[in-house]
């Protein structure tokens, strides 16, 4: 446990960015399953399409990261 005031606000900041950023992260997973099926509709795509790009935007996945799920899933979508 840190004593410097300094140090115990960056775990208390890192400790909220960390549970923020698995929040996230798990809401776009679960996007991206529901993009991903077979049943999908254009609304499911279009909200995994906005949660990639917030995400790259927001440095929580790599920008190619995202490109490359959009991608795939406009060449499913076409197909």
């Amino acid at each position: 446990m840190p004593n410097i005031a300094s140090a115990k606000k960056n775990m208390r900041k890192t400790r909220s960015a960390t549970a923020r950023n698995r929040a996230q992260r798990s809401a776009l997973r679960t996007a991206l399953k529901k993009a991903k099926a077979p049943t999908s509709t254009a609304e499911e795509r279009m909200d995994a399409i906005s949660l990639l790009d917030r995400a790259a935007r927001k440095g929580l996945v790599h920008k190619n990261l995202a490109s490359r799920h959009k991608s795939k899933m406009a060449k499913a979508a076409t197909a």
